[in-house]
Formats: structure tokens, C-alpha cells, sequence
């Protein structure tokens, strides 16, 4: 049978979650969240502890949106570089739950280090720097990308201008995956991620304001305690 047409119609149609080897926040929020995808309510903002297994129910949900929902190419947004590494670590030792290879052994997943995106992508790790000298057209310096966007955001107060770059179109990723940003990411940053058609999925153990304001209010689960359950 074929397909539907769009990755909207086919997150309506994905298969029953294996929910072998998931704690039970992490099967809640890769069902909730492909409930919000399909019920068209992106942005989509996830909340869990630090130490639940956040990353690897990300991991989990990206496997799912590629291999069933046939996403293009995802992005992986970090804070900073040294947090691009450990999600990088976490794609490499995800082991699929029904093929049984490693995530990188079937897709291949960048994590970026220059201005170029590999066109065999199928999941890109930047930091939102680097995306936002990338769409200048501009190298960034390694002190930058190792620097908390956090911190950079005091050299301006005012909205980062983005402007359109044809080597970079809006359609490059269908999902973009802000993974504990600094809530500057929702102010002067933002611009970054409005500038993409892509559908928005935020990961953070601590949401601010500006966090669920971008994310409408969409949170669609809450996870505040970092306790190991086993699923049912």
C-alpha cells in the first residue's frame, strides 16, 4: 500500500509504538507527541526531568518520524557543541527496536561542523548559532559553537535578522527538534526557527514563559520527577 502524501496524513497512519525497553514517561511523550503532530497542533513542547531519558525518547520519536512518517531530514538543535557531541552519541548507540541495527547503520545523521548540510542527511545536529551564520552565508568560529547561545545573546538585545538564503531553503527540514535552548532562543534567536516550514518539537526539563509562549501553551506532557518507572 502506498503512502499518503504528506507527512501530516502520515503521521495519522504511523504504527503501534514498541514500547519494549521505553520507561513509561518516555512512551507518553513519543505518544502524545505524535498525537499533537497528527492532530495538527505544532508547535509541540516536551516536558521531562533531567535524568529521564529525554534524548533518547527524542531519539525514539525521530527514528519513527524518518522510517514510518518518511521525514526528509530532521534537525537536532543544540545549545552548544559539546551537547551537539552527546546527542551525536545518542543517535550511534540507539539500537532500533524492530530492524535491531543502530540508528546510524540505517540513517545517516550529521552533526554540523562547517556551513555545508550534507544532501544524504536524513538528521542534522547544529547548535542555533551556527544555523544562524550558516543562513548569512558565514563561517562560525569553534569558540562560538562551543559558547552557550546563552551567553551571546549579550553582545545584542534585539531580534537576529534572517534573511532568505536560496542554499538554505525554507523546506530544508520538516522537523526541528530545540533541545534545552536558552529561552533566548524564543526572543532574539527565534527569528532562526520561524525562518524554516518545518514543524516545531521543544524538549526541556524547565520551561519559562517565553518557552511555552512560543510553543502555545502546547504542552503535551509533563514530566517533572526523574524516577526510572518500567512501563506496563
Amino acid at each position: 500500500m502506498d503512502k499518503p502524501a504528506t507527512l501530516r496524513l502520515r503521521l495519522q497512519h504511523l504504527p503501534v509504538l514498541d514500547t519494549n525497553g521505553l520507561w513509561a514517561a518516555q512512551v507518553r511523550a513519543v505518544r502524545y507527541l505524535e498525537k499533537s503532530l497528527a492532530e495538527k497542533h505544532p508547535p509541540s513542547l516536551i516536558q521531562m526531568a533531567t535524568g529521564s531519558g529525554k534524548t533518547f525518547a527524542a531519539v525514539t520519536s525521530i527514528y519513527r518520524l524518518v522510517k514510518h512518517g518518511v521525514a526528509r531530514r530532521v534537525l537536532f538543535l543544540v545549545d552548544r557543541a559539546n551537547l551537539g557531541r552527546q546527542a551525536k552519541l545518542e543517535f550511534e548507540r540507539y539500537v532500533t527496536p524492530d530492524d535491531g541495527r543502530k540508528f546510524t547503520e540505517l540513517y545517516n545523521v550529521q552533526r554540523l561542523t562547517s556551513s555545508r548540510i550534507d544532501p544524504v542527511a536524513n538528521v542534522c545536529i547544529s547548535t542555533i548559532q551556527r544555523l544562524y551564520s550558516m543562513l548569512q552565508g558565514k563561517e562560525l568560529e569553534d569558540e562560538a559553537d562551543e559558547t552557550s547561545a546563552g551567553s551571546l545573546e549579550g553582545l545584542r538585545s534585539d531580534p537576529l535578522p534572517v534573511e532568505y538564503n536560496p542554499a538554505i531553503p525554507v523546506e530544508t527540514f520538516d522537523v526541528i527538534f530545540v533541545d534545552e535552548c536558552h529561552r533566548s532562543i524564543y526572543t532574539v534567536w527565534r527569528q532562526v526557527l520561524d525562518y524554516f516550514d518545518a514543524f516545531d518539537v521543544g524538549l526541556t526539563a524547565t520551561p519559562s514563559k517565553q518557552t511555552l509562549g512560543y510553543f502555545n501553551q502546547n504542552l503535551v506532557t509533563e514530566y517533572r520527577h526523574a524516577r526510572r518507572l518500567p512501563t506496563a
